[in-house]
């Protein structure tokens, strides 16, 4: 708190903080205009319906803008998508591993491909939703579409991927121009608009007397007792001592220092959830369109709250974690990295023997970051499905909020530092021979 007191002290900061804002207040003034040909009523009546499936996911991270079919309605997962695959085929394709290793030149390009990658992703699924939005009706029997056809489907794709193309210009501008990574702030800012009237909703249900009262510290005490779980997690480390050998070049003696290479318990982040997530809703959304028996059968098998769902979700996530890290991060080329610059492990030889001991420090450490995913994920479920808890409180949309918080706090801290270093060199008087 004393940082975020200090920050409103600097000018550079509050004009990124108002930046940030303004950029905030763009996005969910563009979530409130709705796409032509939609019947509202209708459609909030089928999400209210369908809160379960995938489409309550992706509505959670759009910030209610997929329930009111805004021209923001597709968000910023297109992006998302694309960004995961392209880090995913920098594995499988040397052009793109090159790429990466370029620097400032190759990121840029990497980008450049992320963004084509993004407008191709919001053109397909704006196809798809425009067409699925033609068979659905609210259950009443009202159909969505007010005019379905051809001049639907086209007014419908254009105007959703021309949405999800400004909010990714605004995420970089405010990457650049503002404080904290512009596009995990425009999905911390959809999640965020929601809890006001979850908390709304809360206190309805409470002063019915469908919760007792003295539960309410309860989860009171619960709720702050996950985030700080959450928050010593998020920031824990195992610190791997590293020994940098002493280099004579020319009359200078370069080296001999000690550092550490530190590695999280949660590498993966929360890239783990959101594929389980998707993938645990896809049966219950297979179930709200296919009305065939054995179809009907499995949806209600993997539905949240039964034995299934929770073995299945929490084997995904683990099985995600190991995936996405061993994809992400390379103990080979860390070993071989520390070697050139001289550098090794105390008590470890360089090279293989790094490799290995770095390996086997990081499978320890994603089995501790899985079962904690795993934990944080399958908590809303269970409090909503055996304790009759009336709101969602957990899974990736606390890991998403957390993070950024985590994060944007991190950023503030290290504008704060470079401005009391840029002052302590001015103030400081160093007298040269």
């Amino acid at each position: 708190m004393s940082g975020l007191a200090s920050a409103a002290n600097i000018p550079e900061l509050r004009k990124r903080a108002v930046f940030t804002l303004l950029m905030l207040l763009v996005y969910r003034m563009g979530v409130q205009i709705p796409t032509p040909g939609i019947n509202g009523e209708a459609l909030a009546a089928f999400f209210a319906q369908n809160a379960s499936t995938l489409f309550g996911m992706f509505n959670m991270f759009s910030g209610g803008a997929l329930e009111n079919f805004s021209i923001f309605a597709l968000g910023i997962m297109p992006y998302i998508s694309a960004s995961i695959i392209i880090q995913l085929l920098t594995v499988v394709i040397p052009q793109l591993e090159s790429l990466k290793k370029e620097g400032a030149m190759g990121q840029r390009k990497i980008t450049k491909y992320t963004r084509f990658g993004t407008v191709g992703l919001a053109l397909v699924q704006g196809f798809f939703i425009a067409t699925g939005l033609e068979s659905m009706a609210s259950p009443s029997g009202a159909p969505v579409v007010l005019h379905p056809g051809l001049q639907f489907k086209l007014m419908t794709v254009l105007t959703l991927t021309s949405g999800t193309s400004f909010i990714m210009w605004l995420g970089e501008q405010m990457t650049e121009r503002g404080i904290g990574n512009g596009i995990s702030m425009i999905i911390y800012a959809g999640i965020i608009a929601r809890m006001p009237a979850a908390v709304v909703n809360a206190i309805q249900i409470i002063q019915a007397g469908e919760i007792q009262f003295i539960i309410v510290p309860m989860l009171l005490a619960m709720m702050f007792g996950v985030i700080a779980l959450v928050v010593y997690f998020e920031t824990a480390q195992r610190r791997i001592p590293v020994q940098y050998a002493k280099r004579v070049v020319g009359r200078k003696v370069y080296g001999g220092q000690a550092s550490h290479l530190p590695l999280k318990i949660n590498i993966a982040g929360v890239i783990p959830p959101i594929f389980a997530s998707s993938i645990m809703m896809f049966p219950a959304t297979i179930g709200n369109f296919i009305q065939i028996k054995w179809v009907q059968e499995m949806s209600a098998a993997l539905s949240p709250g039964t034995l299934y769902y929770y073995l299945l979700d929490v084997g995904m996530i683990v099985f995600f974690c190991f995936f996405y890290t061993a994809v992400t991060f390379n103990p080979d080329e860390v070993a071989e990295n520390l070697k050139k610059n001289g550098g090794f492990i105390p008590g470890i030889r360089p090279g293989k023997k790094s490799a290995e001991f770095i390996d086997k420090v990081l499978i320890r450490l994603t089995v501790v970051g899985a079962i904690y995913l795993a934990a944080v994920c399958v908590l809303p479920t269970i409090l909503i499905h055996r304790f009759n808890v009336p709101f969602y409180f957990g899974g990736t949309a606390l890991l998403i909020v957390v993070g950024v918080a985590i994060d944007t706090i991190a950023k503030v801290q290290s504008h704060l530092v470079m401005r009391n270093y840029e002052g302590f060199m001015k103030s400081a008087k160093f007298k040269g021979r």
